[in-house]
């Protein structure tokens, strides 16, 4: 027999083990002792008031066995005399695209330009403390993807573009925590993430795929308007049935290979900001509205959004990428240039909440940059994130403000303590921000003060710049072949196609990518 309950609980009684089971018999009028298999199928925190409730849904299976939890299986075709496809990027839309390239009988080759995620961590630890970039090896390039080391929230609200729980069982068969499977905003962890992208590769190579790290795509192999494959930085031409494109939003030396080869290419709106860092017991207090979060609650976040005018045009301001007892990091692809993202370990235990606060980029806001086609996007970001170096002292040292001297504009006197480990460097941050940003930034954290009482306080600081929010360019593709509308066997894919923005909504695009890729020419 199997009953299903839904649960309305103070949170000392969802989040822990021993109480909820206690509370699941009690309410079911079972014996403590009695056999039972209590499962959690989805839980939400409601803190809309100060009386904090968890709303659960549980499964009892009473004088029966559970079914399994996952539906997933590893049992994959022989790939030996199988037909090759490419996949250029090792994140999450490559690595799931190569993973439904096996299931559907295609041998995977991937090619990463960046290393494997365990040497990349030394090339990390070089931008946090030497301030030396490695423009292969960074956040943003190797095994993994930006993901890897960008927080790992997987909430989506993708859900018509593919199958969500089928990727979350994917994550907890390669070593992702099941309670991603429950919770309303399922997050893995940058600690926990660098051994599943791992088990991930693992699992290509034992089904017959192939993964090469160092190994940078410069070129493309075409024949009347049809790819045949790539070509390395090394010289080697790697050919197959197809081509998944899965780069990520960062890899601007490809979207300029694309374009010198005359690909059809389009700019798209994107977003650039600041990230905002505040105290997370201030988070915590203004969203569970009491002192102290106590030992079961989990570190607060928080979503705001407004429109500003500036010059008669109305842009949306809003946070974005939120991280809950999170770290600032440097997202710097190249020297010379400073960039900035978010990422929260497993436990989110850190004593700082960031987030993203970005001003949406529209056409209208490119035009001083329509010499550069469908690249004035990726102008727009260069000369901002090299302007913010300059601002701090030309290394990975980050340009700051306090948030209430900024909307008030003056330079801080001095720096709050910060999670980003290069450093801060105390400037106005109106110098370095276009106009229209910084105008539309400070008009929108009044709004978020009025909107969240307490948000803005000089006990906050702006870090910048977070400019590497989505793609500010668009591959097109066809939307039922998902193939380039000019270059057949092309696949363009995840965030740096622009056809998704996280972990999940891009390993379902890598997922499709490779499904109409079989359906077109993996017979």
């Amino acid at each position: 027999m199997v009953k299903n309950l839904e649960l309305v609980l103070p949170p000392e009684v969802a989040f822990d083990e021993s109480a909820f089971d206690q509370h699941v018999r009690r309410a079911l009028g079972l014996p403590a002792d009695a056999p039972a298999h209590i499962r959690k199928l989805r839980r939400s925190i409601d803190a809309r008031s100060r009386n904090i409730r968890v709303n659960v849904a549980a499964q009892v299976y009473l004088d029966e066995p559970p079914r399994p939890l996952i539906d997933y299986r590893q049992a994959y075709p022989d790939l030996r005399h199988a037909p090759l496809a490419v996949v250029v990027g090792a994140g999450p839309a490559g690595l799931f695209a190569a993973l439904r390239l096996i299931e559907l009988g295609i041998r995977p080759v991937v090619l990463e330009r960046g290393k494997d995620v365990r040497a990349r961590r030394r090339d990390l630890a070089a931008i946090n403390k030497d301030h030396v970039v490695n423009p292969e090896s960074n956040y943003c390039f190797g095994e993994g993807g930006a993901g890897t080391y960008s927080d790992g929230k997987l909430y989506t609200r993708a859900g018509k573009r593919g199958d969500i729980r089928r990727v979350l069982e994917i994550l907890v068969a390669h070593g992702a925590p099941e309670d991603i499977l429950v919770d309303a905003h399922p997050h893995i962890g940058t600690n926990k993430l660098p051994q599943i992208v791992a088990a991930l590769r693992e699992t290509i190579l034992r089904a017959g795929g192939e993964v090469r790290f160092n190994t940078k795509v410069t070129d493309l192999i075409t024949e009347r308007n049809q790819l045949r494959g790539v070509v390395t930085h090394s010289g080697e031409a790697i050919e197959g049935v197809g081509v998944i494109l899965a780069t990520g939003h960062s890899a601007r030396d490809v979207f300029s290979m694309l374009h010198r080869r005359g690909v059809l290419l389009e700019a798209k709106p994107f977003a650039m900001g600041v990230r905002i860092e505040h105290p997370q017991a201030l988070i915590d207090a203004l969203q569970y509205h009491r002192p102290d979060r106590g030992d079961y609650l989990p570190a607060a976040s928080y979503s705001l959004v407004g429109q500003v005018k500036y010059g008669g045009a109305e842009r949306g301001v809003f946070s974005f990428c939120m991280c809950p007892g999170g770290f600032i990091v440097p997202a710097a692809t190249a020297p010379g240039e400073v960039v900035v993202n978010g990422m929260s370990p497993s436990r989110r235990d850190s004593r700082y909440a960031n987030s993203g606060v970005v001003v949406a980029i529209h056409d209208e806001d490119l035009l001083p940059y329509r010499a550069y086609g469908p690249l004035a996007g990726l102008q727009m970001q260069r000369e901002l994130e090299e302007r913010a170096c300059a601002a701090a002292g030309g290394s990975q040292t980050a340009p700051a403000q306090r948030m209430l001297d900024f909307v008030r504009r003056r330079v801080s006197a001095d720096l709050l303590p910060t999670s980003y480990q290069p450093g801060l460097a105390s400037v106005d941050m109106a110098e370095v921000l276009p106009a229209p940003i910084a105008h539309r930034l400070r008009e929108g954290f009044k709004g978020f003060g009025q909107k969240m009482r307490g948000y803005l306080t000089n006990e906050a600081q702006l870090i910048g710049v977070e400019s590497r929010t989505s793609s500010p360019v668009r591959i097109p593709r066809g939307k039922d072949t998902l193939e380039h509308p000019t270059l057949a066997r092309l696949f363009p894919c995840g965030e740096g196609a622009g056809f998704a923005g996280g972990i999940v909504s891009a390993a379902m695009d890598g997922e499709r990518c490779a499904e109409k890729l079989k359906e077109q020419y993996g017979k």
